[in-house]
């Protein structure tokens, strides 16, 4: 695991894994200061601190960390589910069913609003966790991390629990941020974003989400999620076509 000032959430995701696993790493910020590692460490972790890398190379530094055949990879706001640990510890019960895997994905439920989302874009968001040592490492663009797998994946059923958002206005600084990170990466990859991208995709996500993927039948918090997602791809096509204004300006006064 990594985290940064998460003294509010990580002890609930450390006591779902803890009894159970070997080892548990934690790689904090240095600049955390809220107790969030004396919190792991009364869980039983082997706490590093380290400064901030990006999602991608902090998380490829936990797990360089990790002694273990298999390694389970977990956020400071999720919590391995009762089921989940049940098929997980009969899993490894016996080695010939773990003999054909590189690596195992199981699904993550959010919690949001007072209600467990079941449809939509937010779920089943299955997620690639569990893995062979040395069969996989995290790539993808920062923030959005994604394990590669040099191998065959397994799928499980049960629910990794995900409390990710606090409410709305936790939603909101979220969007903005990742927007922010989106816009960043984008730029600095030389990629662009054209009128289309801004005016069709924001549609697009919300039809999907809510009509598409059933997103309508999780109440009015899932007509908020299909919206919210919608606002947050236009939000990131926005500000990079921003930034490519401002290059511009800089360029040509």
């Amino acid at each position: 695991m990594i985290a940064g000032a998460e003294a509010a959430r990580i002890r609930r995701a450390l006591d779902s894994v803890a009894g159970w696993v070997e080892e548990i790493i934690v790689v904090i910020n240095d600049d955390v200061t809220d107790g969030t590692d004396q919190i792991a460490a009364s869980c039983g972790a082997k706490v590093f601190r380290e400064s901030w890398k990006g999602h991608i190379a902090q998380k490829n530094s936990a797990t360089q960390k990790a002694g273990q055949e298999w390694i389970l990879s977990m956020d400071a706001d999720e919590v391995v589910s009762p089921e989940l640990r049940n098929e997980l510890q009969t899993l490894f019960s016996g080695p010939e069913k773990l003999r054909p895997f590189a690596a195992f994905s199981f699904p993550r439920c959010t919690f949001f609003c007072g209600r467990w989302i079941r449809h939509g874009d937010w779920y089943p968001d299955r997620k690639v966790r569990l893995w062979r040592r040395g069969r996989a490492h995290w790539g993808g663009v920062n923030p959005h991390d994604k394990l590669i797998v040099n191998g065959r994946v397994g799928k499980l059923q049960p629910d990794l629990l995900h409390y990710s958002m606090d409410n709305l206005n936790h939603h909101a600084r979220k969007a903005i941020l990742y927007s922010d990170l989106f816009a960043q990466q984008w730029v600095k990859g030389g990629q662009g974003a054209g009128a289309l991208a801004m005016g069709f995709r924001p549609g697009w996500r919300f039809v999907r989400g809510y009509f598409l993927r059933l997103g309508f039948l999780d109440g009015w918090q899932g007509f908020v999620i299909a919206r919210m997602v919608a606002f947050e791809t236009f939000l990131r096509y926005a500000k990079v076509r921003e930034a490519q204004a401002a290059a511009a300006g800089r360029a040509h006064p």
